[in-house]
C-alpha cells in the first residue's frame, strides 16, 4: 500500500508558502500591467487568497483564451495572475510528495530535467545500444494524440487520491480539474498544475513499460515517448501493448504516426534530428526562425520592432540550436537577414551576437 500524505492544505494556505508562489509566479514577469497591479498591495491581496483558502471560498478566474500557432496550433487558456500564485501554492506542496514516484526517464516540467537532458539522455543510448547490438537499433516513435484534451478528471482525480488523502487538498484540487467543464475530460495546457497533472497521469505508462513489459531503453517528454530495441517485431508487440494499456486505463489513444524505424535514418525528438553521432536541428524550427527573422527584418527597418527584442529571441533560439551541430546554419541564416535601419545598421553574426553600428560605424 503505498504511502499517503495528510494534513497539506494548512500548508497550501500558509502566508510564507504564498508569498513563495507569489515569487515564482512572477518571475521574468514581474513588469507586467497585471503583476504590477498584484504587487502594490501585495500583502493585502496575499492575505484576501489566504482567507479564501481557510473558508473554501476561493474560485478560480475566467480563463482568457488565444490560439498560438508555433510549433503547432494549439488553444491555450491562461489564468490571472492571483490564480497563478495559489497554484504555484498548491505545486509547492503537493510536487515533491509526486515527484520520488516519477521514473527516471521522464524529462518534462521536471527540476534537472527538460529538453536537453532528454536529448543528450537519448544520444548516450543511441550510441550505447549501437555498440551493444552491433548496429542493429531499432525505433519505436510514438506520441497521444490531443493529449490534455483527453486527460480522463475521474481518472485523474483517482490518481492524486492515491498519494493524498487531505480532503481539503483535493476538494480543492478537483475544483481546479474539473473547472466549468461538463464532459469530463480535459486540462487547460496553460495552467502550472496541469503540467504536474501530466506527469501523474502518464506515470501509470511508464510504470506499465518499466515494470511490466520490462523496457530498458524507453524515455518520455510530456506526451512524447521513444523505445529502443534491436528486434523489430518486438517493438511491434511493444506498441500494441502500449495501445491496449492507454486505451483500457487511461482513455488515451496513440497517434497514427507513431511508426518503428532503424535509427540510422535519426529520431525525431526534442526538437533535434538525432543520431548516435552527431544532432541536427529539425527543419521546422529552421523555417519558423526564417520567417520569424524576416519579420524582424520588416519590423526593424520600420521602427516597431527594437534591437532587444530581437535580441532575445535570437539568444533564446541560439540557446536551443547550438546543442546541435548548427554553426553553418547559424552563420547561414544570420548572414542572409541582416538588420538594416535608416541611419543606423545591425548585423546578427555568425555565432548569433546582435552588434549595433551608428552611421560612422561605430
Amino acid at each position: 500500500m503505498p504511502r499517503r500524505f495528510g494534513g497539506l492544505y494548512p500548508q497550501i494556505y500558509d502566508f510564507e508558502n504564498l508569498h513563495n508562489a507569489y515569487l515564482k509566479a512572477r518571475k521574468n514577469k514581474r513588469f507586467r500591467h497585471e503583476v504590477l497591479q498584484f504587487s502594490s498591495n501585495l500583502e493585502e491581496n496575499l492575505i484576501i487568497l489566504q482567507n479564501e483558502l481557510i473558508w473554501k471560498t476561493y474560485r478560480t478566474s475566467p480563463y482568457r483564451e488565444f490560439v498560438v500557432y508555433e510549433p503547432k496550433m494549439r488553444n491555450i487558456k491562461a489564468l490571472p495572475f492571483r490564480d497563478r500564485v495559489v497554484q504555484h501554492a498548491v505545486n509547492n506542496i503537493i510536487e515533491p510528495i509526486f515527484e520520488p514516484t516519477f521514473i527516471y526517464d521522464s524529462y518534462a516540467c521536471r527540476v534537472g530535467k527538460g529538453i536537453h537532458a532528454g536529448s543528450d539522455r537519448l544520444v548516450s543510448w543511441l550510441r550505447e545500444t549501437d555498440r551493444k547490438w552491433n548496429g542493429r537499433v531499432y525505433v519505436l516513435k510514438a506520441d497521444i494524440s490531443k493529449y490534455f484534451p483527453s486527460i480522463d478528471h475521474g481518472i485523474l482525480i483517482r490518481l492524486l487520491w492515491r498519494k493524498l488523502k487531505c480532503r481539503d487538498t483535493m476538494q480543492l484540487l478537483q475544483h481546479i480539474v474539473r473547472g466549468d467543464e461538463e464532459n469530463g475530460v480535459g486540462i487547460p495546457v496553460g495552467n502550472l498544475t496541469s503540467q504536474l497533472f501530466a506527469n501523474v497521469y502518464l506515470s501509470q505508462l511508464d510504470h506499465y513499460v518499466k515494470e511490466t513489459l520490462r523496457v530498458r531503453y524507453y524515455i518520455r517528454y510530456m506526451d512524447d515517448f521513444v523505445i529502443l530495441h534491436h528486434d523489430k517485431q518486438e517493438l511491434h508487440r511493444i506498441h500494441y501493448d502500449i495501445e491496449q494499456f492507454l486505451n483500457r486505463r487511461l482513455r488515451l489513444r496513440l497517434n497514427p504516426k507513431t511508426a518503428v524505424f532503424p535509427a540510422s535514418q535519426g529520431v525525431n525528438f526534442l526538437g533535434y534530428r538525432t543520431w548516435k553521432t552527431h544532432r541536427l536541428v529539425r527543419k521546422s524550427s529552421i523555417i519558423r526562425m526564417k520567417r520569424k527573422m524576416r519579420k524582424f527584418q520588416r519590423g526593424y527597418a520600420e521602427g516597431t520592432i527594437s534591437l532587444e527584442e530581437i535580441d532575445r529571441t535570437v539568444q533564446s533560439w541560439i540557446g536551443h540550436v547550438k546543442h546541435a551541430n548548427s554553426y553553418n546554419l547559424r552563420k547561414q541564416l544570420f548572414a542572409a537577414h541582416p538588420l538594416v535601419k535608416s541611419e543606423q545598421h545591425a548585423k546578427i553574426q555568425g555565432t548569433g551576437q546582435i552588434e549595433e553600428r551608428g552611421v560612422n560605424g561605430k
